[in-house]
């Protein structure tokens, strides 16, 4: 039996993780970006909106694999959702934090293919600023707290690591999509 492999997209703010996960999803079908479950305001696209009582719930249930406050919201990486998004293919998982990354990939058994995108903090003010966030502040607050993560866990391990400053896109979906066809390749061998 083939495991179940799944991608993690690590980076700060407006480093490509929507854009490249596009790329991805038109390259392979097979791709879907994991909607993290998430408490609050704001932009309701690419999660799936929920309730304090609902968090509550799977706080209770020990289904909580991981979870982080930003923005004032609070995002979660829900068992139930997960595993959800593996029936349903190979599941691309963005995360901003280190411990999330240790987290789900402890908490959740599969092969994982954990992707550093990476642009600096000017890159991030311009993509920012150019896509009309109303919160670019915020946003520089959250790529001064990953550059911190980094400079914390020296010892962090990336399968693969692409500057989307200089990688298009389509480019980087294609890397990913080889390293997963080259980790299943070996697990079958």
């Amino acid at each position: 039996m083939t495991a179940r492999q799944g991608v993690v997209l690590y980076g700060p703010p407006a480093s490509g993780k929507d854009t490249v996960t596009t790329a991805l999803t038109q390259l392979s079908t097979s791709y879907a970006q994991f909607a993290r479950l998430k408490v609050g305001t704001g932009k309701a696209t690419g999660y799936r909106m929920g309730t304090p009582e609902q968090l509550h719930e799977l706080e209770a249930a020990g289904d909580v694999v991981y979870a982080n406050t930003r923005y004032g919201n609070t995002y979660v990486i829900d068992r139930p959702g997960v595993d959800a998004a593996f029936a349903a293919g190979v599941p691309v998982v963005h995360l901003g934090q280190i411990d999330g990354i240790r987290a789900l990939v402890d908490g959740c058994p599969a092969d994982w293919s954990v992707v550093l995108l990476w642009c600096s903090r000017e890159v991030t003010e311009q993509r920012s600023a150019g896509r009309g966030d109303s919160d670019t502040t915020a946003r520089l607050a959250a790529w001064d707290a990953t550059r911190e993560d980094l400079d914390a866990h020296p010892g962090a391990a990336w399968d693969l690591t692409i500057d989307t400053t200089e990688a298009s896109p389509q480019d980087a979906a294609r890397l990913i999509d080889q390293l997963l066809a080259q980790r299943a390749g070996a697990a079958t061998a």
